[in-house]
């Protein structure tokens, strides 16, 4: 047995004095303030960014566009594909712009020699509505008005579609990269005539098979 004085417990702490501990419960009001913002900040984030990706399946042998989320079939469009002279390319390609309302230049190609640049909306700009971008600058998904010709191999290598069904799918890829838009914002592009692209910061996937 050891004899002796009592061993004093000695503190780490420091005394706080009264204004530190002012100090102190202002920053910890400071941070409780903050935290419905992150939190908020957060909550929108989950709102807006979907909780599986779309994704597109075109298929040239079948003349169809698939939409996909996760293992649920979202819709299934009639397209048309490229010609044999001028074939749709095939592979998994990524749509990162959009362009709505959009004018016509014609492409340095023979079929297109003699023909004019068309502006947004008019009668004979064989782009309808809209164009997904999925192989700039000569391959996307478009509207068109020779919707005899959905089911075909027909077009000079995009797909055509329906324009309503062109419309409908642009508005679902712009949803999926967490810029959502409705038929109203379009009809106001529609209406001033203005051509308006859309760069995708989370592009939606698109396979092309045979």
């Amino acid at each position: 047995m050891e004899h002796g004085l009592p061993k004093t417990r000695v503190s780490s702490r420091r005394r706080l004095t009264p204004r530190h501990r002012m100090h102190r419960r202002s920053r910890s009001l400071l941070l409780a303030a903050t935290l419905p913002l992150t939190v908020l900040s957060s909550a929108v984030a989950r709102a807006i960014s979907p909780a599986t990706d779309l994704a597109l399946t075109a298929s040239l042998s079948g003349k169809t566009l698939t939409v996909t989320r996760g293992v649920d079939t979202v819709k299934v469009y009639d397209v048309a594909v490229g010609a044999d002279r001028h074939p749709t390319p095939t592979g998994t390609f990524a749509i990162r712009k959009i362009v709505w309302n959009p004018a016509w230049v014609p492409p340095k190609e023979k079929w297109a020699k003699g023909k004019a640049p068309k502006d947004p909306g008019h009668p004979e700009n064989p782009m309808k509505l809209v164009k997904l971008f999925f192989q700039e600058p000569d391959y996307y998904i478009h509207g068109t008005d020779a919707v005899e010709t959905l089911g075909q191999a027909a077009s000079h290598g995009c797909l055509r579609m329906d324009p309503n069904d062109a419309g409908e799918l642009g508005l679902m890829v712009m949803e999926n990269a967490g810029v959502a838009r409705n038929w109203d914002w379009v009809k106001g592009l529609l209406h001033l005539g203005e051509q308006r692209t859309v760069a995708l910061q989370r592009p939606t996937a698109l396979t092309i098979v045979r």
